[in-house]
């Protein structure tokens, strides 16, 4: 579990590297604006991040009458992770997954799709419910803001190194001189950021997946689950939403898994299932 701190923190202080080497180049004014920029739009995210998101998977709020083994689970693992219970919503869809959201564990929502209901038991809805409770504690939310934020302000300045070399250099730099560093701002520098930022969700998945093992006492639960969930959403993945917001779920809801682990918003599910088995 430390391990899994660490890497954050480690990968964090990669990202910030990065965009501060960029910033370089372009002067304490240039920089300054792309960093108000993108603050401002993921601050917004943030603080409407969870019903943005909602309202994109059509979750409704779940009444207690209609589904109390989903309540009563949420409140067993929330009272278990010494948290608020989050509100509980149902996503109209087939397609076996769930997904926490909310700023902080007092404006913490969990959903769950009718699919999941389906497919899963007792012990492995509480797996994966144990698993999004664990986001919200970690507070994944902010860590996920954070590291969209410098990696759009990276993203920001390989927009302004492209125009730059347009019409100049960069920070007055003499054009033939600075062919290396535009194809690195412009080209490299956004796909470095993206690869950080999507090690940074693998890495909280992981840690995601040890906090809910350890706080039911097992991991066979989860590790059953997402065994099911990677089986099902092969078969029948998610039909509308947003492609951008697939770390937000447990398991990638659009397809199974992505043909190359560095750009995949999730780790391998076997390698999660082989983690879970081992506590």
């Amino acid at each position: 579990m430390i391990g899994n701190y660490f890497k954050t923190v480690l990968l964090l202080g990669a990202l910030t590297g990065l965009m501060l080497l960029i910033g370089s180049y372009f002067g304490q004014g240039g920089l300054t604006i792309a960093i108000v920029i993108v603050l401002a739009m993921n601050l917004i995210t943030y603080f409407f991040s969870d019903k943005i998101v909602l309202f994109t998977y059509r979750a409704k709020e779940a009444k207690k009458s209609d589904y109390p083994k989903l309540h009563k689970l949420v409140e067993k693992v929330a009272k278990l992770a010494n948290i608020p219970k989050p509100k509980v919503y149902i996503i109209p869809s087939k397609s076996p997954n769930a997904f926490a959201t909310g700023r902080n564990p007092r404006n913490a929502a969990v959903a769950c799709t009718e699919g999941i209901m389906d497919i899963l038991d007792d012990k492995e809805l509480e797996g994966v419910i144990a698993h999004e409770i664990s986001h919200v504690k970690n507070r994944d939310i902010l860590i996920a803001t954070i590291a969209a934020t410098i990696a759009g302000v990276i993203s920001y300045a390989a927009m302004m190194a492209r125009w730059a070399a347009i019409f100049g250099g960069i920070g007055g730099r003499d054009r033939d001189n600075n062919g290396l560093e535009v194809l690195f701002l412009a080209i490299l520098a956004p796909i470095i950021a993206v690869i950080i930022q999507l090690a940074i969700s693998r890495s909280r998945e992981y840690l995601a997946d040890e906090k809910a093992a350890r706080l039911i006492g097992n991991g066979k639960g989860l590790a059953d689950a997402l065994e099911k969930l990677e089986r099902n959403i092969d078969h029948n993945p998610l039909r509308f939403g947003n492609k951008t917001s697939a770390s937000l779920f447990i398991a990638n809801p659009f397809r199974a898994q992505s043909l190359l682990t560095l750009f995949s918003t999730h780790p391998k599910t076997e390698d999660r299932v082989r983690r879970l088995r081992t506590l």
